[in-house]
């Protein structure tokens, strides 16, 4: 009786074998060619600086702002002053950091998660792709809202603020530079939380029944982190929790997907051991 030829060996996972200089060689080359991605969106923020100071940075302190229309804010011009001497330098300089980093995200978050990846599970190189897609899609989504929505009424409460007539409201550039930075990017970080649910159920240190357990609890966190990133307006920090209670729903949907999967995969990794 002729016996079966010997089955094909699926070629070894590269990042098994590697050593730890060889992951730092790698992170490293990972990081190169990240910023390579925010330098290119550096150039592209520094060929269009006048849009994006003007039209992006300082659109929101006109009464004339789009998003005032459309959110129904009876909105005021925001003064603004450069009380120190490189106030509108670093400003400037500031802007164009900050919109090449959103512009060049795409490429960062790509190299950063292709080094992350495989750590979780084997992945091809579309794989990666479709996962940083989906990564990218969530932080812009994040920086729309906070650019949008949340800096719309931040602004407008802060400037028609007053704790007397005699106190005039004349903000310093730098300081509303940091501040809309700030609101915009920490927008963007929290839009990440369905990828982090994914990356911990993926390798098994949160569970669906975990999140579920805790989804009271996820609401005062919610409203907690919502005064802390915006000013003491009701419906400011309303706007903020309600979307981080959807995200939180919505990161239950994915750790359920996830362990489902990681269950899979150990099923899938037992049969090809007891058929050996």
């Amino acid at each position: 009786m002729q016996s079966e030829p010997p089955k094909a060996k699926k070629p070894a996972d590269r990042t098994a074998t590697m050593s730890f200089l060889e992951h730092l060689e790698e992170l490293r080359w990972r990081i190169i060619k990240g910023l390579i991605g925010v330098l290119v969106g550096l150039i592209i923020a520094f060929v269009f600086s006048d849009f994006f100071v003007k039209e992006v940075l300082l659109g929101p302190t006109r009464s004339d702002f789009f998003m005032y229309d459309i959110l129904r804010v009876d909105a005021i011009n925001f003064e603004l002053q450069s009380r120190r001497l490189p106030g509108q330098f670093f400003t400037f300089w500031g802007t164009l950091f900050v919109m090449g980093f959103v512009i060049g995200s795409p490429v960062f978050i790509y190299q950063m998660w292709s080094f992350v990846e495989p750590a979780l599970e084997r992945s091809e190189k579309k794989k990666s792709f479709f996962s940083a897609f989906f990564i990218t899609l969530f932080f812009l989504m994040g920086v729309s809202f906070g650019y949008l929505i949340l800096v719309p009424f931040a602004l407008q409460f802060f400037a028609q603020f007053q704790i007397s007539d005699i106190i005039r409201n004349d903000f310093d550039i730098n300081a509303y530079f940091s501040s809309v930075s700030m609101w915009v990017i920490s927008c963007g970080i929290i839009f990440q939380i369905p990828v982090i649910s994914y990356a911990l159920s993926k390798i098994g240190l949160l569970t669906p029944e975990f999140l579920r357990k805790y989804r009271r609890h996820s609401i005062v966190f919610a409203l907690v982190i919502a005064a802390f990133l915006t000013p003491p307006d009701p419906i400011s920090q309303v706007l903020i929790a309600v979307p981080l209670t959807v995200l939180y729903e919505f990161s239950i949907w994915v750790s359920r997907f996830a362990v489902r999967k990681r269950k899979k995969e150990i099923n899938e990794a037992i049969s090809g051991v007891s058929e050996q």
